[in-house]
């Protein structure tokens, strides 16, 4: 808070989910420490519902989300996408791919190849909380090229751990039920 002609005003910082992680470093504890950190879920847990909204919205009034996509596809969709820009992109492209083969509806062998393969490994996972390989390298205080050996699980399990317990300790999140 910010006293200026005797009222008292507030800050509000949005962020990406990393911001919360640098806000909590000894770096910046002046700022840290002032701080109340709320996380927005976002649309976790409501993909599905999130999918029907978003089909609805985009289509004429005359057709139902299910004349265009089936309901096991965008089941399939919704248990493994997670962000609204994730599910916007791989429905543009199941429907793209849809209208190439001239097929309709989408059918959830056609969701299931439009996904990309390692969607939801640890690397991409941590790219979309804003830790690059150079950011891991520097909050590690290793090089990027152990950073790389790690993500491709070519360390020796015990260096492994380490960094595992490393990277758990100052907040990155490791696992898909953190926070992706």
């Amino acid at each position: 808070m910010v006293r200026q002609n005797g009222c008292t005003l507030s800050v509000v910082l949005l962020g990406h989910p990393k911001l919360k992680n640098d806000l909590r470093r000894p770096s910046l504890e002046e700022i840290g420490a002032r701080t109340n950190i709320f996380s927005l879920e976002g649309i976790r847990g409501h993909q599905v519902e999130y999918i029907k909204w978003l089909l609805s919205e985009c289509i004429h009034d005359d057709y139902l989300p299910e004349d265009l996509i089936t309901n096991e596809a965008i089941a399939f969709l919704a248990e493994r996408l997670t962000t609204p820009l994730q599910i916007e992109h791989y429905l543009q492209r199941a429907f793209e791919d849809a209208y190439q083969a001239a097929t309709k509806p989408v059918t959830l062998g056609m969701a299931e190849a439009v996904l990309t393969v390692g969607l939801n490994d640890l690397e991409p996972r941590l790219i979309r909380h804003g830790y690059t390989k150079t950011v891991l390298a520097e909050l590690l205080n290793i090089r990027v090229s152990e950073v790389n050996s790690f993500l491709h699980a070519q360390l020796p399990p015990g260096r492994t751990q380490d960094l595992r317990d490393q990277m758990l300790k100052i907040g990155i999140p490791l696992y898909a039920s953190e926070g992706n």
